[in-house]
Formats: structure tokens, sequence, C-alpha cells
């Protein structure tokens, strides 16, 4: 297990690195998962420790959600200023998400 978190902690330093030596808008995980996904393609598969240590992250998602809640808490002020455009911004994302999806979705069942 500490191997696969190690693994997954590189491929986030990847992505680290080269988004700030790119100057890319994109976060650093985002990249580094980018990365990672590449990296598993090419493979043909996960490795089984890799999929265990990523099942048992995928168990305890909601604790990553905490940081994000007491965020929200501090800057209630700020988002109960600048209400409409996060609104507009997760409306935006929502649908975005759903046709990407919808999309990925389409083509994977044309492949099969």
């Amino acid at each position: 297990m500490l191997a696969s978190i190690t693994l997954l902690l590189v491929f986030q330093l990847f992505g680290e690195i080269f988004v700030q030596a790119l100057g890319l808008p994109v976060p650093g995980p985002v990249m580094g998962m980018l990365f990672l996904f590449i990296a598993l393609v090419i493979r043909g598969h996960a490795p089984v420790p890799l999929r265990e240590t990523a099942s048992n992250l995928l168990q305890h998602l909601s604790l990553l959600f905490v940081p994000a809640g007491a965020g929200v808490m501090i800057h209630a002020g700020l988002l109960a200023r600048e209400w409409l455009p996060t609104l507009v911004a997760l409306v935006a994302s929502t649908a975005i998400t759903l046709l990407v999806t919808a999309l990925v979705m389409r083509l994977g069942a044309r492949e099969q």
C-alpha cells in the first residue's frame, strides 16, 4: 500500500512540476492524474496493489470534503456577495461535465 500511495504522490508531483514549468491554468494533481491514466493505458491494466489502494482511498473519500466544507464556511460572506457568478459557474460546469460524460459513454459503447 505504501508503494501505491508513493506512486500516486509521484504522479501528483510530476503534474505539479509540469503545470508550474509551463504555467498552465490546470491544477497539478489533475495533470498528474492524466499522466497516471496515460501510464495505465500504455501498461494495459492497473496493478492489483494500486487498485486496492485506490479502492481504500475511495471508501474514505468523504473525509476529503471536510477541508472544502470548512473553506465554504470561512468564505460564506464572499459567497453571499458573489452568489450569481458562483451559481453560473456551478451550473455551467455541471452541464459541461454531464455532456462530456455522455459523449465518453457514447464513444465507449461504440467501441464495444
